[in-house]
């Protein structure tokens, strides 16, 4: 605003005692001092309020003015409450440093002159900014010259003060300003953005974590077709929010339309690395049709070789792979039918394979996900381990070891779920489950159809668990867990309540705890003394509870059977 504005608004009385040529400088901020010296607290642009408290004589006033010149302050506004009336020295030193002075009625309250000056100011800065997201929207629409959301983040910080982050669904960091915001405080914004969102709550959503208030605003993705015609389900799970630091419910309309603007500038970027993932899909698809139907191994190797360039940029050897499938269910109301769950889950795992701990919105450039029915599957390359010192590896030489050592730094499926757990099972609510199974990595084409069986193998080990949010691995396919989900309820409750039902009965009425001395024995690989010294038991009374165990069931736990039957049953209750 200009110094001008100050003299046409008569609810603030001021008078003007000099400085009348100078009324066009622009007014930044205003700041209130009664300090002889308050230099260190100026930044230039200010209107500066004072009650003249620090004027002990006429020296002073030449003093304090000096000091405000050497600022750049845009103008003084002098309190006439303490001495009446503005002292001639204090206009005389103005008018030397042409300083433009008001007079401010002893009726007129400062605080009503700062609220004035930060209204006008902010909503002027409000304007400036929404016509730089409107050009920049402009520019990112017609070309990548717009700079990404980065740049209109940044101006948010600087000239509104908003600290602004881009969220993707579970939590990770796309893009910020306005400082780091820790990992598990994202997660926990998307999980009550991606909760609101259920709900049909329309944004900006309310949300207090860590004593601190955010709103959350939700950024539509503009390629997938108008908004009221979609399902909120087919979008929930991969559209990105904006979480800025402020309470947005007692905002006026226009910053409310400004942040608008800024999540349809940002839905830009996010239409245009969709596109990007174009030939990243296209070749998964490809390589999956091969797999899927009993390629030549040589064949699915030729689009390995095409796939690995563009996953693995700059990569000299072929990468190792893992197969990763997910799949998205909305059970079975009749509404969830005209939900892809295909894309869904596609979009889904191209957002969870991301390492949590990476930012940007390019991060998922060496993924490759494609979805065939209601199935997504993820194609996700390794870096192959070094040639050994000497000379390179011949090709098929060390191929095991090279697995074993791509292995250890593959993905793993307690790793993915502790990542997206949070987020994503509130916004699957109460009708939604996502079940994701991890192969073990292959280094070839003959093993990629393998990798697939193993991959869905493990998807439906961890389908049959309960929770919203469930994964298994590879290695879970080599164990009696792989076994005992699909164990028909009936059968599971006959087996275990023929077993452990008497054990559980004597411990009601006698309090003598045989079921948990069972399970110590039997972790206690039947040893006595181990048992005896992990339950803090002399082991004759060990003897005494294992004899009462057996006497009840029938069963001897000397025996290898009996005792795998009292493990799986245990396994099963």
């Amino acid at each position: 605003m200009r110094l001008r504005a100050l003299l046409e608004t008569d609810a603030l009385g001021l008078r003007l005692l000099g400085g009348e040529d100078e009324l066009d400088r622009t007014v930044r901020g205003v700041m209130t001092t009664d300090l002889r010296d308050p230099s260190r607290y100026l930044s230039g642009g200010e209107l500066v309020l004072t009650g003249l408290a620090w004027r002990a004589d006429a020296e002073d006033s030449e003093r304090f003015v000096r000091i405000l010149t050497g600022a750049g302050v845009a103008g003084l506004a002098a309190g006439e409450a303490e001495l009446g009336a503005v002292p001639d020295d204090l206009v005389q030193a103005c008018l030397r440093h042409h300083l433009p002075l008001f007079a401010v009625h002893e009726s007129v309250a400062f605080a009503t002159i700062t609220e004035y000056v930060v209204r006008q100011v902010s909503g002027e800065r409000a304007g400036d900014l929404a016509a730089v997201v409107d050009r920049h929207r402009r520019l990112m629409t017609s070309g990548p010259t717009g700079g990404g959301p980065e740049v209109v983040l940044d101006l948010l910080g600087s000239d509104l003060d908003l600290h602004a982050w881009v969220l993707s669904p579970t939590g990770r960091r796309i893009a910020g300003a306005g400082g780091e915001l820790p990992a598990d405080r994202g997660a926990l914004l998307a999980g009550e953005h991606l909760a609101a969102t259920r709900t049909g709550r329309r944004g900006p959503h309310r949300a207090t974590v860590g004593g601190t208030t955010y709103s959350l605003f939700p950024i539509r993705n503009t390629g997938r077709g108008p908004a009221a015609t979609r399902d909120v389900r087919a979008t929930v799970l991969s559209d990105w929010l904006l979480a800025v630091e402020a309470d947005a419910g007692d905002w006026p309309a226009a910053r409310l339309d400004l942040l608008q603007g800024v999540t349809q500038l940002i839905a830009v970027e996010r239409d245009r690395r969709d596109a990007a993932r174009t030939v990243r899909r296209r070749l998964a698809q490809e390589v999956l049709e091969l797999v899927q139907s009993g390629a030549p191994p040589a064949e699915i190797a030729a689009r390995l070789r095409v796939a690995a360039p563009v996953l693995l940029p700059g990569l000299g050897a072929a990468p190792h792979w893992q197969v990763v499938v997910g799949r998205v269910e909305w059970g079975d109301a009749p509404s969830a039918s005209g939900v892809e769950a295909g894309a869904v889950a596609q979009s889904l795992l191209e957002e969870v394979l991301v390492d949590p701990a990476t930012a940007g919105p390019d991060s998922a450039d060496r993924i490759a996900v494609a979805h065939t029915g209601d199935e997504a599957i993820a194609l996700v390359p390794l870096p192959a381990a070094p040639a050994p010192e000497g000379g390179a590896r011949e090709p098929g030489e060390d191929a095991p070891e090279a697995a074993a050592d791509a292995a250890g730094s593959g993905l793993h499926a307690e790793v993915l779920l502790s990542a997206v757990q949070g987020p994503l099972s509130a916004g699957l609510a109460d009708d939604g489950r996502l079940t994701l199974g991890v192969s073990a990595p292959v280094h070839s084409a003959e093993g990629l159809r393998g990798a697939l069986e193993e991959a869905r193998h493990a998807r439906r080990v961890a389908a049959a668990r309960p929770g919203r949010v469930c994964a298994a691995g590879h290695h879970e396919l080599a164990s009696h867990v792989l076994l005992l989900p699909f164990v028909p309820d009936d059968v599971r409750r006959a087996f275990t309540a023929r077993l452990l039902d008497p054990l559980r009965d004597y411990d009601r009425r006698h309090r003598a705890e045989l079921i948990p001395t069972l399970e110590a024995f039997l972790d206690s690989d039947g040893s006595w003394t181990r048992c005896a010294s992990r339950l803090h038991l002399h082991v004759n009374t060990l003897r005494y509870r294992i004899g009462r165990i057996e006497q009840l069931t029938g069963r001897d736990l000397s025996r290898l059977e009996d005792k795998l039957d009292f493990f799986l049953a245990l396994r099963m209750s």
